[in-house]
């Protein structure tokens, strides 16, 4: 009876030992591609000369051989022979590439020698035209052939920053001379009763530091992100994690705004007041992204949260809701939407 009683823990010790025994028994262990270290006796002299030369060019300039261009300019003039390149365009022997082509990196060059730049860049348009051309005229003119690096580098375009403080500054006095004039609903002055108008544009300032603070402090990781970019916040370094997180989130809290004001409001004064809530993103954007750039931004960072969370508070934050049509409420009394008294 002991035995019987005792034989499925037998039976249950030998199923155990047989799995581990089975599972230290095997071939030898093998690394993942990516992990293998290079040698030469896996290529012969020229091809590992070429992989190590391949490999040092992309850990300083995050791009190499086989990598993909999109011409953003009207044009680029490319060389056909490096030497004839090097003596100054004087050879006749160019053609040009136009805005919106598509060019692969086959080959680079390091020239000392060159005063202007030492870095030459072989380019392919096609099968048949190969161009060489300075690698910093190179950058200033095309954008990596992946549309999160073009949306990248649109909004780090100089002339588009300009722009947008501009009508950032027009649109802010004109809707807050409006807002004024009629009474109408404006975050952080005139809110609705939702915090989401409120997070949204925290988000943005915050977003926006964070973005200034990798551009100051880690250059190089957002340079490799520009060239390698991703949507996935887990697949890349801690704060390029948090950045990644944010921007997940303004999406996310931009659509639950829409829907808020759309109950809230109607059609007009909704539309007006995402107007008015766009503006004050845009100057958030573009306020914390150059004052970090100068650490003045973090010191207004913190006041920026004090004064939304503070004034939402006071002004926004609705601790009750109507009985006859459930619209939140600040205070008990009239209901200004449908006029039910409230005890």
């Amino acid at each position: 009876m002991e035995i019987s009683r005792k034989c499925p823990f037998v039976l249950a010790g030998l199923c155990i030992v047989l799995l581990c025994l089975t599972g230290c028994y095997g071939n030898k262990y093998k690394e993942h591609d990516a992990l293998v270290t290079n040698n030469r006796e896996m290529f012969d002299s020229a091809a590992y000369a070429r992989q190590q030369k391949a490999l040092s060019f992309f850990s300083q300039h995050h791009y190499t051989t086989n990598y993909n261009f999109v011409v953003k300019t009207d044009s680029m003039v490319l060389s056909r022979h490096l030497l004839d390149a090097m003596e100054g365009w004087m050879s006749p022997d160019t053609f040009v590439v136009r805005k919106h082509e598509h060019l692969v990196v086959a080959d680079f060059r390091i020239v000392p020698d060159d005063s202007v730049d030492s870095v030459w860049v072989q380019l392919a348009r096609d099968q048949f035209s190969f161009g060489w051309v300075h690698e910093s005229e190179l950058l200033s003119k095309v954008v990596p052939d992946d549309p999160i690096s073009q949306f990248i580098s649109v909004f780090s375009d100089v002339h588009l920053l300009i722009f947008l403080v501009v009508i950032c500054l027009i649109s802010v006095t004109y809707f807050m001379r409006m807002f004024y004039q009629r009474n109408a609903k404006i975050v952080h002055f005139n809110d609705i009763g939702s915090v989401y108008p409120t997070l949204l544009a925290l988000l943005v300032a915050t977003s926006s530091t964070l973005y200034a603070t990798i551009q100051v402090f880690a250059p190089e990781m957002w340079r490799h992100f520009y060239y390698h970019p991703t949507l996935n916040p887990f697949n890349v370094p801690p704060i390029l994690t948090v950045f990644l997180i944010l921007v997940w989130a303004i999406l996310i809290v931009s659509l639950a705004c829409i829907d808020v004001v759309r109950r809230h409001l109607p059609m007009g004064e909704a539309m007006l007041y995402l107007c008015g809530l766009v503006s004050v993103c845009a100057v958030n954007y573009i306020v914390f992204g150059l004052t970090t750039l100068y650490y003045v931004g973090y010191v207004l960072l913190v006041l920026y949260f004090y004064y939304a969370v503070s004034i939402y508070r006071r002004k926004s934050y609705c601790k009750y809701s109507c009985g006859n049509c459930g619209k939140p409420l600040q205070d008990k009394g009239i209901c200004p939407y449908c006029g039910a008294f409230n005890e």
